[in-house]
């Protein structure tokens, strides 16, 4: 007859045995699992990376083209704002022009040739302004302001002050 503490004892080992052997086969499976889950994981990052940089570079493109139409209607609008200028001036330089008789008549011949040397003065210089470009207005326009700081604040303050009279009456 079999012993009965031996066929326990083996049937006990057999069990473990089986059992951790089962173990290390679901470690093995998830493992698996979790490699496979981390390569398709890799591959969805580097396909969102390729996107992502695609559609970054394409903004930056928009970007770019939005910006040199900017900087080119900011040019024509700046072209446009000078000969604009430079016709106003022409016109005070002929409204002052036309009224110096009547300086001289009124208050006498001495006002109305400041009045028409004024009137000269502004003529040149409407002709100074259609004659340089815009980047010569502007090293001018720092010229003046490095030369004279006190003279350009205040010139600032009061066509500040005209512009905002003239868009609070509206």
């Amino acid at each position: 007859m079999v012993d009965p503490t031996i066929s326990a004892e083996t049937g006990t080992e057999s069990a473990k045995n089986h059992f951790a052997k089962a173990v290390e086969e679901a470690k093995a499976g998830a493992q698996a699992l979790a490699d496979e889950y981390k390569d398709k994981l890799n591959q969805a990052k580097g396909e969102w990376t390729n996107e992502a940089k695609v559609r970054s570079g394409e903004a930056k493109d928009k970007a770019n083209t939005f910006a040199a139409d900017a900087r080119t209607r900011a040019g024509e609008y700046a072209v446009e704002g000078k000969a604009k200028a430079s016709q106003a001036i022409v016109g005070v330089s002929k409204l002052i022009d036309d009224n110096a008789t009547l300086i001289d008549e009124k208050v006498g011949v001495k006002y109305g040739d400041y009045a028409r040397s004024a009137s000269k003065s502004l003529s040149e210089t409407a002709a100074r302004i259609d004659e340089k470009s815009l980047e010569e207005l502007g090293d001018d326009a720092r010229e003046f302001v490095r030369n004279s700081p006190g003279v350009a604040v205040g010139i600032a303050v009061g066509v500040g002050y005209v512009l905002a009279r003239i868009f609070k009456g509206k």
